[in-house]
């Protein structure tokens, strides 16, 4: 559940359906909110917003505020967050954010928050799955399933690699286009969003990082992101040099990652929630499974 106050004093709450993490230094977080929605002015208009994890007994507040109502507070017991935002006392999880940017992704805004302030109970959290709200229990992992393809008259068709392939320039196609506006490759994009996670890397760092993607990470692209004044280096012009985000490329790296979730949402609207699941953790599995492994010292790269 999400909340704001208006700039005209007026509390407004909705049940979102999508919130995901995007950095933890700094901590930042996004959610989505349709085109459609009556309250997307408010939440635009907003610098502010208080994301709830709701808790498992939680479940007809929730319901409450996935409806329009008048008065969706009335009756509950409030208080004061970021803002003026109002704020449950009640909940499993609590983030108090502050706007940092809202990008147009289809038919929906998403919006990205710089957490200020988080606090958490141990109460196990609300979970809404398959049309309906169900409680989180503790089991063992589960083996992928295995999915039954029909077979196809071409074996290009069927080919693991080549779907891989195909899946992959699909969904980038949307995150390139950003990217050639902006006038940065894809090796300057992974870079960026490396350091949006973890700052101050070296280049050695970097290129040990990207080198199973088949990038690699030279003097010159990082100097490339210099003059872009994207990042600050520091040190000496070898693979110690250290890369550290501005303000300009760290607002950069928080814009292309709204662009990449909006692409991710896009390609997971016919998927339910089970076949994401099963699909990253085959994914994870084939990429350890066929990862050649990095030789202790990598070769020397020209950094001229």
């Amino acid at each position: 559940m999400v909340t704001t106050r208006s700039t005209d004093g007026v509390d407004v709450g909705l049940t979102a359906n999508s919130f995901n993490s995007v950095s933890l230094d700094p901590p930042m977080v996004l959610w989505s909110l349709a085109k459609s929605s009556r309250a997307l002015p408010i939440f635009a208009g907003s610098r502010h917003f208080v994301v709830h994890v709701l808790a498992a007994d939680q479940e007809a507040i929730s319901s409450r505020f996935s409806r329009p109502s008048p008065d969706k507070f009335a009756g509950l017991d409030i208080e004061r967050g970021a803002g003026g935002s109002p704020m449950l006392r009640d909940y499993s999880a609590r983030f108090q954010c502050r706007t940092e940017f809202q990008y147009e992704g289809g038919d929906h805004t998403i919006f990205v928050g710089r957490v200020e302030t988080f606090d958490h109970t141990d109460r196990k959290p609300l979970v809404f799955h398959a049309g309906q709200y169900a409680l989180t229990v503790n089991k063992a992992i589960p083996e992928p399933a295995e999915i039954d393809a029909e077979p196809t008259s071409s074996f290009s068709r069927d080919f693991l690699v080549y779907l891989l392939g195909q899946a992959h320039h699909q969904m980038f196609v949307a995150i390139r286009r950003e990217l050639e506006q902006r006038g940065l490759s894809e090796e300057q994009w992974f870079v960026l969003s490396l350091l949006g996670v973890s700052d101050q890397r070296t280049l050695a760092e970097l290129d040990r990082t990207l080198a199973n993607t088949g990038k690699r990470v030279s003097f010159n692209l990082l100097a490339g992101l210099a003059a872009a004044e994207l990042v600050l280096l520091s040190g000496t012009h070898d693979p110690q040099v250290r890369a550290k985000l501005t303000a300009k490329g760290r607002a950069m790296v928080i814009e292309l990652v709204s662009v990449a979730k909006a692409a991710e949402s896009a390609a997971e609207r016919n998927l339910d929630p089970a076949e994401i699941h099963v699909l990253k953790r085959a994914l994870r599995t084939l990429i350890h499974d066929t990862d050649p492994g990095l030789p202790l010292l990598l070769a020397p790269m020209d950094t001229e």
